[in-house]
């Protein structure tokens, strides 16, 4: 483990999380730069963490605090988004639509969400008992499809918009919507499955440590 809290894999980390008010305020705006804008930032928010964690593995400059603070990073690029997406979908008018679910509904906001809150504070729970717990596999791969479904719909929002200025219409484009609108709707299903199921998995591995035997 590295002596230093602020390496380099901690200082991506700390822009990552810097990033996302960004994000937040970039997604709300009606504008189609703003909305690109927020869409090229996710993706190097996004990229960013597979970055650190490669980084700090290469090097070994894994830290206690890293543990905690990626984690922390991913909860908050959520949260820019998914936000903005309740927000948006709720507005009046179908330029906001959710493919296959046409409005973001409070119930997988309270799911999604309430997942990272009581997981967050399981963690902190745990460092007060001198037990630090870093993301396990299956919360890694509910960030990744998380992220699969944030950024196809950060691009759904502007691509669509651009389309219907400029009148596209062409059977390509229709082929390239219809497999986009698919993209966003499965991994927004994957993602919610993942979110209850990693949860599951996390108190599961450390039943020990709030004293749940087998």
């Amino acid at each position: 483990m590295a002596g230093s809290h602020l390496n380099l894999p901690n200082a991506i980390t700390i822009g990552r999380i810097a990033a996302c008010p960004a994000i937040f305020l970039l997604a709300l705006a009606p504008t189609f730069g703003s909305q690109i804008a927020a869409f090229v930032l996710f993706l190097a928010a996004a990229f960013s963490d597979l970055w650190d964690g490669y980084v700090a593995r290469k090097h070994s400059l894994v830290t206690d605090v890293g543990k905690l603070l990626d984690p922390l990073a991913d909860k908050l690029l959520l949260a820019s988004t998914l936000v903005p997406f309740y927000i948006i979908s709720h507005r009046p008018g179908s330029a906001g639509m959710i493919p296959w679910w046409t409005v973001l509904p409070l119930w997988v906001m309270i799911v999604v969400l309430g997942r990272e809150v009581v997981v967050t504070l399981f963690r902190q729970w745990a460092v007060r008992r001198e037990v630090v717990i870093a993301a396990g596999t299956s919360g890694k791969y509910k960030t990744l499809v998380q992220n699969l479904f944030s950024g196809g719909l950060l691009f759904w929002y502007p691509i669509q918009s651009l389309a219907r200025d400029v009148g596209w219409n062409s059977v390509p484009w229709r082929a390239f919507t219809a497999v986009h609108a698919t993209w966003i709707g499965l991994t927004l299903s994957m993602a919610i499955i993942l979110t209850v199921y990693s949860m599951i998995d996390y108190f599961w591995s450390y039943r020990a440590l709030i004293g749940v035997r087998d």
